[in-house]
């Protein structure tokens, strides 16, 4: 998805073809800036070789139990569907970040802090979801039944991903507004002031499918503003 010297790609966090795929653009398109779809703290945990800190309970005051405990799920789901597929989780913006690298372009971080993002979904979420989260994990893992309907190690079609994120926003509607909708308006907020502060350079913006198109909408309603 291309808007002047502005190019967005979605990839999938687990995806081997992302990594192929964002290894490749880069390599071609020689990017002044690579924008990832991460915080500070999301990158330091994936360039070190440590394993995670043990759990404080001043971490879990401080995003508050709901968004903690969505983490620690989240992150186990995704390394388990990382081990179908032999593709650790994040893998697409880690390619993405020695990719730009090896071009010499500087890397630009994008997303909102993880922390804020989990403390607004420690405040989002309902009684209601937090019900069908429960009754999700449970059909996942007790019975192994899903919905994603797809093959895991490429990176899903438009219309498969506009079917997921219908479920989500449907069954979730306050976690999508804290994981997509305010991401995106965060995310391009920052590409926006990266495009107007750097006009003359060609920047590409690496993040999950499915946020791209709304984020380029957002993208170029900034910059018109």
């Amino acid at each position: 998805m291309k808007y002047k010297n502005l190019h967005i790609i979605g990839t999938s966090h687990i995806a081997s073809q992302s990594i192929k795929e964002v290894e490749k653009e880069i390599a071609k398109l020689g990017p002044d800036i690579v924008a990832l779809e991460l915080d500070k703290k999301r990158l330091a945990a994936l360039l070190s070789d440590k394993k995670p800190e043990k759990i404080r309970v001043k971490d879990i005051v401080r995003v508050g139990f709901k968004g903690w405990l969505f983490s620690v799920i989240g992150a186990w789901v995704e390394k388990k569907l990382g081990e179908k597929v032999g593709v650790s989780p994040g893998s697409d913006m880690l390619a993405a970040f020695h990719a730009a690298r090896k071009v010499k372009a500087r890397i630009a971080l994008i997303d909102q802090d993880i922390e804020v993002t989990l403390k607004r979904f420690s405040q989002e979420l309902s009684w209601g979801e937090k019900w069908n989260f429960f009754v999700d994990i449970i059909k996942g893992i007790v019975f192994r039944k899903t919905d994603i309907g797809f093959d895991l190690s490429t990176v899903p079609t438009q219309a498969t991903i506009s079917k997921l994120i219908k479920k989500v926003k449907k069954r979730y509607p306050n976690i999508y507004k804290v994981l997509i909708t305010e991401r995106n308006e965060v995310m391009a907020s920052n590409l926006a002031h990266l495009f107007l502060k750097y006009p003359d350079e060609k920047i590409v913006a690496i993040v999950g499918a499915g946020h791209e198109t709304d984020i380029m909408k957002l993208v170029k309603q900034k910059i018109r503003e």
